[in-house]
């Protein structure tokens, strides 16, 4: 129903900025919520900011809070991550995510989303 296609990761130094993007295509009028969720090894896959389409209801993860903003223009069916003040920690392979068709109750939790990209590298040094 809708492709995902994340660009923008890459190598950058700690304290630099990297802005992530995530292309949308087909159904996605269909769209209610897009998020960013991070993963490294061995641990869970971490919601780190999602909204719902309309702009309402906008989340961070505590530990980007200030540093990480989520935009989404609807006009591009592209979401964004402005990453800034960029940590070691924030080393993970970051995934789009989209719920289509489905309605949401916790932003931050990868079972409320049924369509992923494939990911794209931050490693930050």
């Amino acid at each position: 129903h809708v492709q995902l296609v994340e660009s923008g990761g890459g190598s950058v130094q700690a304290g630099g900025s990297l802005r992530l993007s995530c292309a949308a295509s087909g159904r996605t009028s269909s769209i209610d919520a897009m998020a960013w969720f991070r993963q490294v090894p061995g641990k869970e896959r971490e919601g780190v900011a999602a909204m719902w389409a309309n702009g309402a209801n906008i989340y961070y993860a505590d530990s980007v809070k200030g540093r990480f903003t989520i935009s989404l223009d609807n006009a591009k069916d592209t979401l964004n991550l402005h990453m800034s003040v960029l940590k070691p920690e924030d080393s993970a392979m970051y995934y789009c995510a989209a719920a289509w068709d489905k309605d949401i109750n916790f932003l931050d939790k990868p079972d409320e989303y049924n369509y992923w990209g494939q990911g794209t590298q931050v490693t930050v040094s």
